[in-house]
Formats: C-alpha cells, structure tokens, sequence
C-alpha cells in the first residue's frame, strides 16, 4: 500500500470519536466501578487520577507520536523508525497483545449482547440466587456465549473492513455521541433512587485509611490499561492522524473523554447499588449479578437494564474495533494483503481462539496450563506481560531512541509547544513511566510481593 492510497481520518472529531472509542471499553463500564467500590471509593478515584495524568496521558501522546511520525502500523512503526536496532520488534508486544485480548473480549461482549434480551426475559425476575445461576449457565454452555461471541466479532469485522474513514471514523462518530446519551440516561435514574446519595458520597468523599497499597497499585495498573495503552491501537490510530491536527490537545481530549466516562459510569452504577444495600465490591458479578439484581427492583428496570447493556455493548464494539485495526493494519502493511483478506482472516482468527476461551469456561474447564483455564490464561499473558512490557518500551523508545529534537518536531506543530511542557513530558516518559509500569509488570507477575515481603 503506498503512502498516498493510506486510508487516515478525515476530521478531528472523528479522531477524537475514535480514539476515544479505543479507549472507553469494557475497563471503564464494567471494571471501573467494582475496582472502585473495592478500594475506598473516593480516595481510589483520586490516586487513579493522578496517575491517569502522570502515566497514561504521557504514554498516549507517545503512542500517537510513534504512529503519526512513521505512518505505519504497529509493528511497522518501529521497523521504520528504528530498522537497524531491536527497537523494530517492540511492535511484536502490540500485536501479540490485540490478538490474545480481541479472542477473550468478544466472548465477554457475547455474554453483554445475551443481556440484552435477558433484560426483558422470565430470568430477569428472579432472586439474586436465580440470576447468580443465569449467569454461570451461560458462562458454562457450549453454544449459547459462542454464537453471540460471533455476532459480535461479526459486527466488529464489518465496521474495519470498511476502511479508517468509512468505516472505524464514520461509526465511532454516531456510536459515541448515543453512549454519552445512554450514560447520562442512567446517571440520572440512578441518582433519582431513594438511598442513592450514600453512593455518591461514597465515590466523592475520599477516605484513605481504606485504600490500601494494593489499592494504590490498582489504580496505577488501570490508569494505565483504561487508556487502551501497549497494545498498538494509539500507534495505528496515530498513523492515521492528520498532521495538522495537535497530538497534546488530542491526547488529552482522549484521556478526559475516557475518565469522565468511567466517572459517569461509576455514578450510574455505585448510587443504584447502595440504593438497595447491596455491595459496591462484587467484582466482575457486579455487573452481570448484582445490576441486574438492582435493575429488577426499580420502576421501569427493564427498560434500563437493557440500556446498560447496550451501552456496554457499544463500549465494547468501539474497543474491539481499534483491536480488530491492529491486526489488519498489520496484514495489509507487512504482508501485502487486502483490506477485505486481511479484515476477514483476522476476525477468523480471533473468533476461533475465542470460542476456545469460552469453552474453557464450560466443557473445557478441565483443560488449564499453569491452574489457568485458556480464558484466564490470555487474559493473564496480555494484561500482566504483553501490555505493560509493551507500554515500558514504548515510553523508552520515544523518552531515549527518538529524543526530544525528534520527539519536539512531531508534536510542537511549527514550535507552537511551550519548552516546558516538552521538558516534563521527556522526564515522564524517559524515568516515570517506565518505572512505574516497572512496578506494574512486577506485581502483575508475582514478584513485586516477593521483592518488598
């Protein structure tokens, strides 16, 4: 493919839609509030926070700065940038990552698509006991999850196939704008409900004698995987952004985007669990059990219960579109494929290692490497190894292989950046953000405990 035919975005909003899209997914919606409800509330949301801007805007603008100079996916960034070194096969993290990552998230979107209609069935009216048990049996059966992990996967390959601006632009600009909507819908009920401002004092009054140092290094760790960071999207949406276009104001646009929407969607779910006593902490249950345990017991709950999971659904599409991109920017660019070859074998690819991670939540449960079934195994390897080795090297590549000269010409737009800024944004990305994700790596595989116990 040659450098004028590239496919790139064609306005900034759309950048902003999809790049935003890429980074609110499931992490926002689902994890968000249960890591929240689990370490202190408020005092979580703070430290998150901080690191939010500390590490993930830094790691963003990287990224972006990395795709926007080479014009090249994510294993083809660093070939270019750095042909001669071992920096060329960084890019072999992203696209490891994105594959293992698309294979078990379509299955979890599955479950999300399946809820949908669950809203308005006979097991939406049950006891927690009856719903815990929808839950699992369908977890469990070997059909069911797998046929609606394909629709998604389906849907997901017929937005990339597309092209960037056709396709991934066109559809991140009515699909974000409709998640904002859903969202809000829901803040407002959820705030409504008698009881609901424990909740909201619970995420807005900190309290930190609860978090604890776990808590802390929770935090950290999902600052930076919220953001969509390590696996290679920012670098392939990055090389499809306008050189006109300001990558700092972009990247913060991006990183405000995605934190006001796990905000949002914390206010949407904490008040309601409160309103009816429940636990803010149930970790992933709290969304596929205990909401819809919630959702049961409010006037009009069906209706809002399909909303949520339509909205998670949307939030998942969008992710696993810029993931789906990944791998095919990858085919087409290195292995000369076209776009309708490279888009099909990808989601071909993807979908069949993800109906083996849904059955190794049932019929294959048996099977595990390491006490981890297949599921839990990818999940493992890509957010505990792939991911924060990538997004190390990433701020490494750019903090000291491209230098701030290189780095300044990229982003300054003509010398419009004030040198000051570029002086803090070198000392994160060449000492803080590597050590910190350091940390992350080290706790991710077992050995932070080891270290200072």
């Amino acid at each position: 493919m040659s450098k004028h035919a590239r496919d790139s975005f064609s306005s900034k909003f759309g950048v902003i839609a999809a790049a935003a899209g890429s980074a609110i997914g499931l992490g926002n919606i689902w994890k968000f509030p249960y890591v929240t409800g689990l370490y202190g509330g408020a005092a979580f949301i703070i430290v998150y926070l901080g690191f939010i801007t500390l590490i993930g805007l830094p790691i963003m603008l990287s990224e972006f700065v990395i795709g926007r100079k080479s014009r090249r996916n994510a294993y083809g960034s660093f070939k270019k940038l750095a042909p001669t070194s071992a920096w060329k096969y960084v890019g072999v993290f992203g696209i490891g990552a994105a594959f293992l990552i698309l294979s078990f998230y379509g299955v979890v979107a599955g479950w999300s698509i399946r809820y949908i209609f669950f809203s308005f069935s006979d097991a939406y009216q049950g006891s927690s006991a009856e719903i815990s048990l929808f839950f699992s049996s369908l977890v469990k059966n070997p059909t069911e999850p797998v046929f609606y992990q394909l629709v998604f996967m389906c849907l997901t390959g017929l937005v990339v196939v597309l092209g960037v601006h056709k396709g991934i632009e066109n559809v991140s600009k009515v699909l974000m704008p409709i998640l904002l909507v859903l969202i809000l819908v829901l803040d407002v009920r959820a705030l409504t409900l008698d009881g609901a401002m424990e909740g909201v004092h619970f995420l807005f009054n900190p309290d930190f004698s609860k978090l604890s140092f776990d808590g802390v290094l929770v935090a950290l760790g999902h600052a930076f995987f919220s953001l969509s960071l390590g696996m290679g999207t920012l670098i392939t949406y990055g090389s499809y952004v306008n050189k006109k276009n300001n990558l700092v104001k972009t990247a913060i646009q991006v990183t405000l985007a995605d934190t006001i929407i796990a905000i949002l969607a914390g206010i949407a779910i904490i008040p309601a669990v409160f309103a009816f006593g429940l636990e803010p902490s149930e970790g992933p249950g709290l969304i596929f059990i205990t909401l819809p345990n919630v959702f049961q017991n409010m006037p009009g709950g069906a209706v809002f219960c399909m909303m949520f999971f339509i909205l998670l659904t949307i939030a998942a599409l969008t992710s696993a579109i810029s993931i789906l991109e990944v791998i095919v920017a990858y085919f087409t660019e290195e292995l000369k494929l076209k776009r309708k070859v490279a888009t099909v074998l990808a989601t071909v690819l993807t979908s069949l290692l993800g109906v083996i991670c849904s059955l190794s939540l049932g019929i294959y449960s048996g099977y595990t490497f390491f006490t981890l079934n297949v599921f839990d195994l990818l999940d493992f390897i890509s957010a505990n190894i792939l991911l924060p080795l990538g997004g190390m090297l990433i701020a490494l590549f750019v903090g000291w292989h491209l230098g701030k000269y290189k780095v300044f010409r990229e982003i300054a737009q003509g010398g419009t950046l004030k040198g000051q800024f570029l002086v803090a944004f070198m000392f994160l990305v060449r000492y803080l953000a590597p050590i910190s994700i350091l940390i992350v790596f080290l706790k991710g595989i077992g050995l932070l405990d080891l270290i200072i116990g």
